[in-house]
């Protein structure tokens, strides 16, 4: 049974309630790069992100930011968009995605560690060392009109972290890209993909306006929104039945 992440909204009996259209999908990438060396298979190549970005503009969709696409939701708009996010805040976001983005006149939104900027990716033991973006390259993709949202300071599993860390890696994370980037934080995503009760509150306490994980748990709504992972093994026929099996309605959107 699925349990809302959200707060119940007020009641509004008078208003009509307007029947909601498919539901929304958002995709989820992380590197874009070399996929020679990838034991989780995280990476995409650039050519193949060229024909999944074709392949979605084909037909007469566009990859938005996922706060344009809920705002478009809430219009009762965006039949046509699709979410791209893009985890971690890998330096190959600037070299290889956003060129190909702008090239299909797609947006996105990039999740980044502020707790590790200029660094790379330690916590995966098994894959190989990727350098992250650095203050200057998230502000560069902010200035290209992508969304940048938190994936936490460090990438901790945050059903597993006490309290104190819970929270600076939620609220924390959040007042530091404000710093980076100069805007509002609105989106936060849950390192991989983790998240209960606790991490969700935490996240509406921090005060951000959605949530992404990964695959559907018993959470649901804007802080718990389920993505469709995308690899380099996703031909036209393999994205093309994602979308069809794309069964899990959010609430909100």
């Amino acid at each position: 049974m699925l349990v809302s992440a959200d707060r119940a909204p007020s009641a509004a009996p008078d208003r009509p309630r307007r029947r909601p259209g498919p539901p929304a999908w958002v995709a989820m990438y992380h590197s874009v790069g070399d996929c020679s060396d990838d034991p989780y298979r995280v990476t995409v190549s650039p050519g193949r992100l060229d024909r999944q970005l074709g392949w979605l503009r084909r037909r007469g969709l566009r990859g938005v930011g996922v706060h344009e696409l809920l705002a478009a939701r809430a219009r009762g708009e965006g039949q046509d968009l699709v979410g791209l996010t893009f985890d971690d805040g890998y330096a190959d976001f600037l070299t290889h995605a956003l060129p190909l983005l702008r090239r299909h006149a797609c947006g996105a939104t990039l999740f980044v560690l502020p707790g590790r900027l200029d660094g790379e990716n330690a916590w995966d033991p098994r894959g190989p060392r990727k350098p992250l973006l650095s203050a200057d390259g998230i502000r560069h993709a902010a200035a290209e009109g992508v969304e940048i949202g938190s994936h936490g300071l460090t990438h901790v599993d945050l059903t597993r972290a006490d309290d104190a860390l819970l929270r600076a890696e939620v609220r924390d994370s959040r007042a530091a890209l404000r710093e980076v980037t100069g805007a509002d934080v609105h989106g936060f995503c849950y390192p991989y993909g983790r998240l209960d009760r606790r991490a969700v509150d935490a996240v509406r306490d921090a005060g951000y306006g959605y949530a992404c994980a990964t695959d559907p748990s018993d959470l649901s709504g804007l802080l718990a929104i389920p993505r469709v992972h995308i690899g380099e093994r996703d031909t036209a026929w393999r994205l093309r039945l994602k979308r069809l099996l794309r069964r899990h309605p959010v609430e909100g959107v």
